[in-house]
């Protein structure tokens, strides 16, 4: 159920800016940073910052979360058992960079609580500062009243500027490097999933554009957050003919290795994959957006009577990914052609597939993901997948239409 929202909007005093100059990053200081649980159902945030900064707080529902926004606060060094020592009324914390020139702390609520007192106070003399939020316990219904996104900018969908519209005939196709700034995706020890396709997104932009004829528009090309409808609303604004998400995750569950394409189905073609979509549409929920309602845009007849075209497009665009990935030497999943309900996916009018370049869970795939000889190789096989497709489609598309 769609909760009604209430924002707090908070910022630095006009006194606090002149103490200092916020042009540059506020530091956090992990060693007087924390999360202590209180008395009377109360529980303080403390982050210790090396200069005071402009910020905002507010709640979301479903499941409960307390979302500080930064402008802004490196975080670098600091991991989450810095703040969180252990699990009381908040079960987990999350923070990195959000957008450009902005970073996001996500504290997930054991019970609902709404911040009782919220502030920022500078050191007039050596400019360090210390937010304070003490939250206090409420009921749910008083907690659901109070919970929504600010209203002045659409946290939900940001998503790289996107570029002039593309001129008459041309090939305009949206590559979508996977998770990002406060969402790393899969990480093992030292490698993370969103920089390892950030990497090869703009490698492949760079391959398709040495190609010739074609206008790449990247979702994200830096270490920011874009959340999985304005993935989709970029492809839409720039009118992209196909859409390529970028990815390299891990499973828990079942042993996943080798390149995989997906595709968009309702029912996903096995366990794993329906594990993977899950994870995909969580990253959302952890990164602090709110969800309710993202469905509700088109009418699903419509949105039927349009994929009755795009779907055998997207079918043979999976098809020339696998067979370019296959000539390149993979090395290949045993069943590469998949299905699942990726919302990244869900472009009714836009030919869309899911690559995941390998899972960082396998051995194997996390030893070709590092190695950059391997990662030029599939790299252009990606490309040279997307070119046969481009002109194969140009040939048929009027015989689809028939």
């Amino acid at each position: 159920m769609r909760a009604i929202f209430t924002a707090f909007l908070i910022w630095l005093t006009a006194s606090c800016a002149m103490a200092q100059d916020l042009s540059g990053l506020a530091r956090l200081d992990a060693a007087g940073s924390g999360i202590e649980d209180g008395w009377f159902g109360r529980t303080t945030l403390t982050l210790s910052l090396s200069q005071g900064v402009p910020f905002r707080v507010f709640t979301l529902d479903n499941p409960a979360r307390l979302v500080a926004d930064f402008r802004e606060v490196d975080f670098e060094g600091v991991v989450a058992s810095d703040l969180l020592a252990e699990v009381g009324r908040v079960t987990a914390v999350r923070f990195g960079p959000f957008r450009p020139g902005w970073s996001r702390l996500v504290l997930d609520l054991a019970e609902p609580m709404l911040p009782a007192q919220v502030g920022m106070p500078v050191d007039q003399a050596s400019g360090r500062a210390a937010l304070k939020i003490t939250m206090k316990a409420v009921d749910a219904e008083h907690f659901s009243s109070k919970a929504r996104a600010p209203d002045d900018t659409d946290w939900g969908v940001q998503a790289a500027a996107a570029p002039a519209p593309p001129t008459p005939d041309s090939f305009v196709i949206v590559i979508d490097p996977g998770h990002g700034g406060i969402d790393p995706g899969a990480v093992r020890e030292s490698t993370s999933e969103k920089e390892l396709m950030l990497a090869i997104g703009r490698d492949l932009r760079d391959a398709l554009r040495r190609a010739g004829g074609v206008e790449v528009v990247m979702t994200r090309d830096e270490d920011v957050f874009v959340s999985l409808p304005g993935r989709v609303a970029l492809a839409h604004q720039v009118g992209a003919d196909a859409f390529v998400s970028l990815h390299a995750d891990a499973l828990s569950q079942g042993q996943a290795r080798g390149a995989t394409v997906y595709t968009l189905s309702d029912e996903a073609s096995d366990a794993a994959s329906a594990q993977l979509a899950a994870q995909h549409d969580r990253a959302d929920i952890l990164a602090g957006i709110d969800l309710s309602g993202a469905d509700d845009e088109v009418a699903t007849v419509l949105m039927e009577i349009a994929r009755t075209e795009t779907m055998p497009r997207t079918e043979t665009l999976a098809t020339a990914l696998i067979d370019a990935m296959r000539a390149a030497g993979g090395p290949m999943n045993k069943r590469p052609r998949r299905e699942a309900g990726f919302s990244v996916l869900k472009s009714a009018d836009i030919p869309s597939v899911l690559v995941e370049v390998g899972f960082l869970s396998d051995a194997r795939d996390l030893a070709n993901l590092r190695d950059p000889v391997w990662r030029t190789m599939m790299v252009d096989a990606l490309a040279q997948g997307i070119l046969n497709w481009r002109d194969a489609d140009a040939a048929t598309r009027p015989l689809i239409r028939q």
